[in-house]
Parts: C-alpha cells; sequence; structure tokens
C-alpha cells in the first residue's frame, strides 16, 4: 500500500498557512487607517505541526518499533487568524509580508527539487 509522501502534506499545510498570514496581512494593510481596528497576526507554523506525526510503515514482518495500521493522528488545527492588539504599524506588516513571500518561495523550491528527485528516481 502506497502511503502520501509526508513532504508533499507538509508543504501543502505551510503554503495554507502562508496563505492566511499573507490574508492577515492584507487585512492589517488595508485597515492601517481605521483608528478602531487591531491588528491581527496567525498562530506560528510551528504550532499548527506540532501535532503532526510521521507515520512509518512496517515492509517486512521484522521490523522493530513500526506499528502497522496506526491510525491517523488528525490534521492538526487549521491556521486561526489572532487579534495581537494595537494599531496596525505599517513597516511591521510590510516586513511580514516579505516573511510570507520568502516562506512561499522557499517551500516551492523544496517541493520543485523533492519532485525532480522523485522522478529521476522512479524513472531509474
Amino acid at each position: 500500500m502506497m502511503t502520501p509522501v509526508q513532504l508533499f502534506d507538509l508543504a501543502s499545510r505551510q503554503a495554507d498557512w502562508l496563505s492566511v498570514r499573507q490574508a492577515a496581512v492584507a487585512s492589517n494593510i488595508a485597515n492601517a487607517n481605521v483608528s478602531s481596528y487591531q491588528a491581527k497576526d496567525v498562530t506560528p507554523f510551528e504550532d499548527q505541526i506540532k501535532f503532526a506525526q510521521v507515520r512509518l510503515e512496517a515492509t517486512h514482518g521484522t521490523h522493530v518499533g513500526v506499528r502497522r495500521g496506526a491510525d491517523d493522528p488528525g490534521a492538526p488545527p487549521g491556521a486561526e487568524m489572532r487579534t495581537v492588539g494595537g494599531p496596525v504599524v505599517l513597516e511591521t506588516e510590510l516586513a511580514k509580508s516579505g516573511q510570507v513571500r520568502a516562506g512561499m518561495e522557499l517551500n516551492t523550491a523544496i517541493v520543485s527539487a523533492f519532485h525532480r528527485m522523485t522522478l529521476m528516481v522512479s524513472k531509474g
């Protein structure tokens, strides 16, 4: 039985998280001139994957420490926007936007490299 490649799942979760963070940043920038608006951000990605577990699959009956048919741990909680309090500081939001862009570029580069390696292995 073939199981999904964990790296692609992790990259997908990070891309989703980055999208939510970019939406929070865009909302903050759009509402920067509203005096009652409180800046928002998302929970850190590290908190999103804290509960993710890498499952090992036994390919031979003599493998030690690997459970066959392990239950899915369930998806970690989704990225949640939260109020961080205080007014919007445009410089901070632009820095966050740059972090999101760099995160997406890194995510894309890693997935692309892993995809190339997978294709090389499957071609032989």
